[in-house]
């Protein structure tokens, strides 16, 4: 009997899970961005949600990559080739496996953590070895929580207000945690754009410059993509800058 307890108070909690209402992305976006030091281009990312549904933890997810390399000089100094992954639930827009793959310079690392919100754990697994992590409720991985951030109604946020989002990345929990500073017009190679300006609040570190050293632009309309950043470093500065897209959930209105 408490047996048969156990199980439905599990089967109660999956049946509760949140469900958030979502119309800024789908199957087959896709934007790549250019990171430049100065006028030295450093750097190429790219972000696309995979064109089917996956699924995971018998959930439906979508299944988005972001890859990173180095280019040109950089390539030659400090040679990197990332990927992440995140599959994101359709319904919760919470992460059901995390996965990454580390290639910078000789250093190596791949690791898949799965997650069981049923039971608020997060199970991580680097080489042979596994270890599972007690989480908050409705925790996130980097990825997914930026793909929650854009299902935010910004015009409900104050300026100034900070948002925080449970996060776990590399076997630890922190509060994903940016700051709306209000709108603002952004120029890119397309034209100019109306857009939000956010600041991802860093964590005090011998790279970055202050915790406000990031500051984000993304679209004032229901995509929410990024396009454009800055980030202050102890020695000079980096910006990242729209490339290309395709796939959004509504054409952005240059002018």
């Amino acid at each position: 009997m408490l047996l048969f307890f156990s199980f439905r108070q599990l089967e109660d909690k999956a049946a509760d899970m949140r469900v958030v209402a979502n119309k800024s992305f789908g199957m087959g976006e896709r934007v790549e961005y250019r990171v430049h030091y100065g006028f030295i281009n450093a750097a190429e990312a790219k972000v696309e949600v995979g064109k089917n549904i996956s699924m995971i933890n018998n959930r439906p997810c979508y299944r988005v990559n972001v890859t990173g390399r180095t280019v040109g000089a950089f390539d030659l100094i400090s040679k990197v080739r990332d990927t992440w992954r995140s599959y994101i639930d359709t319904a919760a827009i919470l992460p059901q496996m995390f996965e990454r793959q580390i290639q910078e310079n000789k250093y190596r690392k791949d690791e898949k953590v799965i997650f069981n919100h049923n039971r608020d754990q997060a199970i991580a697994s680097v080489k042979d070895e596994t270890k599972t992590f007690a989480v908050p409720n409705n925790i996130h991985d980097i990825i997914s929580g930026y793909y929650f951030l854009r299902t935010i109604n910004f015009d409900k946020v104050n300026e100034g207000e900070i948002i925080e989002v449970p996060t776990f990345f590399d076997g630890e929990v922190y509060k994903l945690r940016v700051r709306y500073v209000g709108k603002d017009v952004v120029k890119t190679k397309f034209g100019k754009a109306k857009a939000l300006r956010i600041n991802p609040l860093i964590p005090t570190n011998k790279f970055f410059k202050d915790e406000g050293a990031m500051r984000l632009w993304v679209t004032d309309d229901v995509n929410k993509i990024p396009l454009k950043a800055e980030v202050e470093l102890k020695i000079g500065s980096l910006e990242m800058d729209i490339k290309s897209y395709r796939g959004l959930k509504q054409e952005i209105k240059w002018f």
